[in-house]
């Protein structure tokens, strides 16, 4: 088993060569501090509506290092932190909006890897979310019920003999899908973006670690770009900027991917439609069938590192690739001969309210987004497009969009911030285990688990 090594998906891609480092100070009309979704997305939609910007991206690591090269392949319409917050602050016709433009950035996304080229392993199967306990059941019909409120969702409620005809997890009870959401291989659409949006004029430069953003620059080690505008799109690694330490906390999330299986194991599974796969689980897990029919499957291992460190190389601990592999065994006993071929981590960006984020002050130049708590394959693009509008000055429905410039307080300062996000995750496993073996409610401990984190609205 390959451990760390960034992720299976790089290493079954390869990835590219290296590109240069920022060769000395330098001036842009936008400069843009990371090169993940985000940053690809808004040089892409920038370039494309005003070509002759000189955009300069710079990247600590390379393209598709972060995040965007880690995560489990889940192009879905997630409204990051729920619809509901959005109810309250902005009204339902506001939320609804917010809701149709991320159904719209699903087939957004999938368009633009067609137009421009992009062979990013996309299937659009829809998300599949299963329940296989009673509290997880009791919740899975409360969700339909609450998605089913808004037509644009589009959500179904199946019985168990019709989830496990879609895909059999062992002991499902329920489950329900929607059709808005694909899978893909993220490192091809990371790769495919950055070769795209060079050949556009935009300018990448990697191995460059900027160290401090303020008004029109960006500090580097490499010299420093000053720019009309400057781009923050750092995700989960935000705190490694100065003055930013607190500001979204980076969590970590664990992958494995097993060995191709076999047609008997497939014939066992089903999974035909290469639907993502959930559960209702509050330490939830998530998963794909891969192009070359593996499995990839994923949850939260150790959920944070003291003082907001981020790893280098995704190496995983033995024990997280061993609790994930109980979970796949579980749900799929067929699997249990599969061999583990990789195993990885990475970090995502948790704001304190876990709602994302997209803005820009025009007074310092100063554009960010990010805070996607895991549902950014499909929300950068909306962020990308959205900071576009900004910094162009277009006054579009995407720019009035509730979460613009939606703003947020600090996370805690350490050791309370470590103490914190372990004891919850520790709560939410502790849930889990007793819904499993002997509860038939929601335990309590995640009801409270969700108000202390911020998650429950």
């Amino acid at each position: 088993m390959i451990n760390g090594d960034v992720s299976f998906w790089w290493n079954q891609l390869g990835r590219p060569a290296n590109r240069d480092p920022l060769p000395g100070p330098t001036t842009a009309d936008v400069c843009i501090v990371g090169a993940g979704y985000t940053g690809l997305w808004t040089a892409y939609y920038l370039k494309k509506a005003a070509p002759a910007l000189r955009i300069v991206i710079v990247e600590q690591r390379f393209a598709g290092y972060g995040a965007s090269g880690r995560n489990g392949g889940w192009l879905t319409n997630s409204v990051t932190g729920g619809r509901e917050q959005y109810v309250a602050s902005h009204g339902r016709d506001a939320a609804a909006r917010f809701q149709t433009g991320m159904n719209e950035t699903v087939d957004e996304v999938i368009r633009v890897a067609a137009d421009e080229g992009i062979d990013a392993d996309i299937v659009k199967g829809g998300e599949f979310t299963v329940a296989y306990d009673q509290p997880q059941q009791r919740r899975l019909e409360a969700s339909a019920r609450s998605e089913q409120a808004w037509d644009m969702t589009d959500v179904e409620l199946l019985s168990p003999a019709a989830a496990r005809a879609r895909i059999d997890v062992a002991g499902a009870t329920g489950a329900m899908w929607h059709p808005h959401c694909a899978r893909i291989n993220p490192a091809k659409l990371a790769a495919g973006l950055a070769r795209v949006v060079e050949g556009l004029g935009v300018e990448i430069y990697e191995d460059t670690q900027v160290s401090e953003i303020t008004p029109h620059r960006a500090i580097t080690d490499r010299g420093v770009v000053d720019a009309e505008f400057v781009v923050r799109a750092t995700e989960g690694f935000t705190a490694g900027l100065k003055g930013l330490h607190r500001a979204w906390l980076p969590m970590n999330s664990t992958l494995i991917a097993t060995a191709p299986l076999g047609s008997d194991v497939w014939a066992s599974i089903c999974w035909e439609g290469r639907e993502t796969l959930g559960d209702m689980a509050h330490a939830y897990m998530y998963a794909q069938r891969t192009a070359d029919d593996r499995i990839a499957i994923g949850g939260r291992g150790v959920p944070y590192r003291f003082g907001s460190q981020t790893d280098s190389d995704g190496r995983t601990p033995a024990s997280t690739v061993k609790a994930l592999r109980g979970i796949l065994t579980r749900f799929f006993p067929a699997t249990a001969g599969v061999a583990i071929d990789h195993a990885w981590s990475g970090v995502l960006g948790v704001p304190r309210d876990w709602a994302a984020t997209v803005g820009l002050d025009p007074a310092t130049g100063l554009a960010w987004a990010g805070g996607y708590v895991g549902t950014g394959v499909a929300t950068t693009n909306l962020a990308g497009r959205t900071l576009t509008d900004l910094i162009l000055g277009n006054d579009t429905g995407l720019t009035r969009l509730p979460w613009v410039n939606h703003r947020v307080r600090n996370w805690e300062p350490e050791p309370l911030r470590w103490l914190a996000v372990h004891a919850l995750y520790r709560a939410y496993s502790l849930a889990d285990h007793a819904e499993l073996t002997r509860r038939k409610t929601t335990s309590p401990i995640a009801s409270v688990a969700d108000v202390v984190s911020g998650r429950g609205h």
